[in-house]
């Protein structure tokens, strides 16, 4: 995909999502917009949606990174996309205060509604940074731990995020992803839809093409476990257009060696 075409895909998404991230109003569960209660479809527990702070739940993704990372306390996490910031703030809770979780989001009106959120609730072991996911505001072996849910597949470079994803984090450090890949082939009409990109579906890679980028930035341990059944949410993504028969949401899993370092500097 040349650059221009890059720009063109990070400015659609970036309006998509700025526009969710100021309206009062609700589209359906999943990437497609904001609904909060969709979440507990999505794997979060009603415990985990009542002590967030106001804002954060916009019913986003494709299910519960924090349920997969099995953090602990004093970890360093960075989530991949974090939007109103709901896997942080749960995140920050698991890693206490002598933890640090960092949020990266492309999209300002993202940014300003989770740093409103984590002022209100004065959280102090979060921050948010504006970047994007194929070029992260960090520095090397800074993270021990990956979240992101339901963003990769909107990236026109995924190759590239799993390379910077590998880059900040630390020996042994690992990924615990949510996210949708494509079961089949993409039909050109789904594929030439206005909202199937930003609503998650038509940039969705396959597993075997998520296999080989984790693989090539230098992963291992990968594990994709496919959730078929998340096509009850999906079908209401993008409904009348067969979308749940194309995508599901996966878990994605993946470590850095502990004897690792960054390609192409390897010997």
């Amino acid at each position: 995909m040349t650059t221009d075409k890059n720009t063109d895909v990070r400015d659609s998404v970036r309006t998509h999502y700025a526009a969710i991230s100021t309206s009062t109003g609700s589209c359906a569960p999943g990437c497609c917009g904001s609904n909060p209660d969709a979440s507990l479809a999505l794997g979060y527990s009603e415990t985990e949606l009542a002590a967030l702070p106001d804002g954060a739940n916009l019913g986003l993704g494709c299910g519960n990174p924090t349920a997969i990372a099995a953090l602990s306390p004093g970890e360093r996490v960075l989530d991949l996309g974090s939007g109103g910031g709901i896997d942080c703030f749960l995140a920050a809770k698991r890693v206490g205060a002598k933890g640090k979780v960092i949020g990266v989001d492309m999209t300002p009106e993202m940014l300003q509604r989770a740093r409103a959120a984590a002022q209100r609730m004065k959280v102090k072991n979060v921050e948010f940074r504006l970047g994007e996911i194929e070029h992260l505001p960090l520095a090397d072996g800074s993270v021990d731990v990956i979240l992101s849910n339901c963003v990769i597949n909107l990236s026109p470079d995924k190759g590239q995020v799993f390379r910077e994803a590998f880059r900040v984090l630390s020996k042994g450090g690992r990924l615990a992803i949510s996210d949708v890949v494509a079961t089949t082939s993409m039909p050109a009409a789904l594929k030439a839809h206005g909202s199937a990109l930003s609503g998650c579906v038509s940039g969705a890679a396959t597993v075997a093409d998520i296999q080989t980028m984790l693989q090539a930035a230098g992963f291992t341990n990968v594990r994709i476990d496919v959730k078929l059944e998340s096509r009850a949410f999906i079908k209401d993504w993008l409904p009348g257009t067969g979308a749940e028969n194309v995508v599901a949401a996966a878990v994605i899993e993946a470590r850095k060696p502990l004897g690792s370092c960054c390609p192409p500097d390897c010997c």
